[in-house]
C-alpha cells in the first residue's frame, strides 16, 4: 500500500504553537497576557467566515486555529513573521497525539508499506523546510523519511504518484484527492461530532476518523481482512472463481 500523510494538524502540532505564540503577543484567549500596548482589535471576518490572511502566510495548508481566527489581518502576519523568524521552527514541533509517528513506522514497516509525508510549509529561518521536516520525523521515530514540499493540489500529486491512500486534516484537500486520484481519502476530524465537516466529507467519499491512531487501526485491519478472507474466500481461490 502506498500511503502520503499530511504533516501539520495529522502528524505534528502547528496549532498549539500559534495559539501560545498569539496570546504572547496579542494577549489572545487561554495563553499568556500580552504585553501593553499590544494590537487587540478584532478582525473583519469576510463571508466564509475566515479573515483574509496575508502573503507570506500558509493559509492554502493550515487550518487557522480559533484562537487566531479573532487576529487583525496586520496581526495574524506579525504572528507568521514571528513564528518563522525562528531558527528551524519545523523541528520545535510537538507531535498531535504521543508515539504516533513511531507507531506509523513501526506499522510501516511490519505491513510493508510505502509511506511519504507531504506537506505545503514556507520557508523559516535556517535549514530548508523539506530538511527540517525529515529531521523531526526521524528523531520521533521515522527513519529514512520521503518528505515532499508541494505547492498544488493534493490530488494532483496522489495521482501522479499512484498513492492508494492521503490522509489529511482539511476537508478541501481531501475532496482534491477523492475527486482528482483514484485514492482513497481519510480525513483527521477532532472537532465537535456535530459540527458539519464531516457530515460533508461523508457524502463526498471522503472518510472520517477522530486520530491518526484510528486512522492506522483501520488501515492495519482493513489489510488484515483482506489478507484472511475467512472460508468462503479461501475456497472461491481455490476452486479459481
Amino acid at each position: 500500500m502506498r500511503v502520503a500523510f499530511d504533516l501539520d494538524g495529522v502528524l505534528a502540532d502547528l496549532e498549539t504553537v500559534l495559539a501560545d505564540a498569539a496570546g504572547r503577543m496579542f494577549g489572545a484567549p487561554g495563553a499568556a497576557p500580552a504585553p501593553q500596548g499590544s494590537e487587540s482589535a478584532p478582525a473583519d471576518v469576510p463571508p466564509d467566515g475566515l479573515p483574509a490572511v496575508p502573503a507570506g502566510a500558509p493559509p492554502d495548508d493550515e487550518p487557522v486555529p480559533p484562537v487566531v481566527r479573532g487576529l487583525t489581518t496586520g496581526q495574524q502576519h506579525r504572528l507568521w513573521q514571528g513564528v518563522l523568524d525562528a531558527e528551524n521552527f519545523w523541528e520545535t514541533l510537538n507531535e498531535t497525539e504521543p508515539g504516533i509517528v513511531a507507531r506509523l513506522a513501526d506499522l510501516a514497516l511490519e505491513r510493508r508499506w510505502e509511506v511519504i509525508f507531504i506537506t505545503q510549509r514556507p520557508a523559516s529561518a535556517g535549514d530548508p523546510c523539506q530538511l527540517q521536516s525529515q529531521r523531526w520525523l526521524a528523531r520521533h521515530g521515522f527513519a529514512l523519511p520521503s518528505v515532499y514540499v508541494i505547492r498544488g493540489s493534493r490530488g494532483q500529486v496522489a495521482a501522479a504518484l499512484d498513492l492508494d491512500v492521503v490522509v489529511d486534516d482539511r476537508p478541501d484537500n481531501c475532496l482534491d484527492v477523492v475527486v482528482e486520484s483514484k485514492a482513497r481519502a481519510l480525513l483527521v476530524w477532532r472537532g465537535d461530532p456535530s459540527a458539519a465537516a464531516p457530515v460533508n466529507a461523508k457524502r463526498l467519499n471522503i472518510e472520517v476518523v477522530r486520530s491518526v491512531g484510528e486512522c492506522l487501526d483501520a488501515l492495519a485491519r482493513e489489510r488484515d481482512e483482506k489478507a484472511s478472507p475467512g472460508l468462503i474466500g479461501r475456497l472461491k481461490r481455490l476452486i479459481g472463481s
